[in-house]
């Protein structure tokens, strides 16, 4: 006969043993899953995919111009009609054409694109068929190596309205860091590919060139490069592209580097930290920097969305009806992209007659990257990119809800369009091993902040080696 309190021990063990084995199927069944992004295929060229295979060699390019080709830009800039600006209206409607006239001027009677090619094929360039369309690219490798190092694969994508042009600064400071005052611990094998539809990267013939598609084939275009394993490196549109391959592929990027990362599906604590994250900080994990930067939130994130987002929504619904327009007009185009180089570095420039334009950058830069759509007429298919990634809303895509495992590292500028906290963008991306607030620089840190970028970018490689080493 067992004694009562013997039963009753006996129960309670047997209530808390199912307990624990519940706890622990519950575990098992709600565990979130390493997944992987699907890397699926695509055919982007004219009309039907042929069966025959396709052609995967590796050929030199160079950037050429012509009498003609400049001729013609002449002619359309000595033809262009310009509006009055508002009184006292500095960039706050858009460009100010006062100062659009003087760009205008120095472009055509100054702006010497024969030299300025010169500068564009000092760097050695490539194209390769993918995926039915030839992929322009930069590949720049060390002149020299310290001894017992080797250099390491990095992939850098930009976005819109930039260029490769963008990483023309930055590249001598991660090839050859001691040349220039930086630390020479990790160096760069840089591969700067032109998102197709950009520059001299041939634009998609058919729709749904998305940023997996644009992941899909850089990724490819790294293996074809002989890359088993390499780093990845970007900003705008470049950052979601180099984290749909770091979700293709995460046993190939050993990490991942970006100067605007954001989490498109937050959840119910990320919204709720809106309302009282300036009131509760540590409640939400902010710290001082995230509230200085979101806050007061509708003035800091909200208007400032408002004032600077309504060419997205253009170029996500109908980006040939503009696009058209921006081709055919060299003054228009000027003006469309080089007033993103305005706001977008520092939002107080919208109240500077010239935009702030020249704070930070020379007419030179915005020029050249400007004739970077010009020549190639990719200005359409450049918009189009919008659509392509937009069309089916935010939010909806696989690729937004799935997370990132491999080591990421994060560099906020502080004048970066959308500031995200560090504990929203953990939700995404599980593996964080670096977060710095940078101390000035905008949306366009390459172009704008080439040292402090690549140094940042440095450090991070660096964590990763040790980590690596050490395992």
């Amino acid at each position: 006969m067992l004694k009562p309190g013997y039963v009753c021990i006996v129960m309670w063990l047997e209530i808390l043993w199912a307990v624990v084995l519940g706890a622990i199927i519950y575990l098992y069944l709600t565990k979130k899953k390493e997944e992987t992004l699907p890397m699926g295929d695509g055919w982007w060229g004219k009309g039907q995919k042929p069966d025959s295979e396709e052609d995967t060699a590796i050929h030199p390019f160079k950037v050429e111009t012509s009498e003609a080709e400049i001729n013609d830009l002449h002619r359309r800039l000595d033809q262009a009609r310009f509006s009055e600006p508002l009184e006292d209206s500095q960039f706050r409607y858009g460009f100010n054409s006062n100062y659009l006239k003087k760009i205008v001027s120095y472009w055509r009677n100054e702006f010497n694109w024969k030299k300025q090619v010169e500068v564009l094929n000092k760097f050695p360039q490539f194209k390769t068929k993918i995926e039915g369309i030839d992929v322009h690219f930069l590949h720049v490798k060390p002149s020299h190596l310290p001894e017992g190092k080797s250099a390491k694969p990095l992939l850098m994508v930009h976005g819109w309205p930039g260029s490769v042009y963008e990483f023309y600064k930055i590249i001598p400071l991660l090839t050859d860091p001691a040349s220039h005052g930086l630390s020479d611990k990790q160096v760069f094998e840089v591969i700067c590919p032109s998102i197709p539809g950009y520059g001299f990267s041939e634009a998609p013939h058919k729709k749904g060139f998305n940023s997996v598609a644009a992941a899909r084939v850089f990724y490819k275009l790294m293996l074809r490069l002989g890359f088993r394993e390499f780093y990845a490196q970007g900003g705008d549109w470049g950052s979601l592209i180099t984290t749909n391959v770091a979700q293709i592929a995460p046993s190939h990027v050993k990490g991942l580097h970006l100067n605007m990362a954001v989490n498109l599906t937050p959840g119910w604590k990320e919204l709720l930290s809106i309302l009282l994250g300036r009131h509760f900080p540590s409640l939400f994990g902010f710290q001082d920097k995230d509230i200085q930067l979101m806050f007061p939130f509708k003035a800091k994130v909200l208007s400032r969305m408002l004032m600077e987002t309504g060419y997205f929504h253009l170029q996500a619904t109908k980006p040939d009806t503009a696009g058209c327009g921006l081709n055919d007009s060299p003054v228009g185009m000027a003006a469309y992209i080089i007033e993103k180089f305005s706001t977008w570095t520092d939002p107080s420039f919208r109240n500077l007659e010239d935009g702030g334009l020249e704070k930070k950058y020379t007419l030179d830069d915005l020029l050249t990257n400007v004739m970077m759509y010009w020549v190639s007429g990719c200005m359409v298919s450049s918009m189009r990119f919008y659509k392509e990634n937009a069309g089916k809303g935010i939010g909806t895509q696989k690729h937004e809800k799935l997370s990132v495992q491999v080591p990421t590292g994060i560099a906020a500028f502080p004048n970066e369009l959308l500031h995200s906290p560090l504990s929203w963008l953990q939700k995404k991306f599980l593996n964080v091993v670096s977060f710095h607030f940078m101390p000035r620089g905008g949306h366009f840190a390459a172009f704008e902040e080439p040292e402090l970028l690549a140094v940042d970018i440095q450090q991070f490689v660096d964590q990763v080696e040790k980590k690596a080493f050490a395992k």
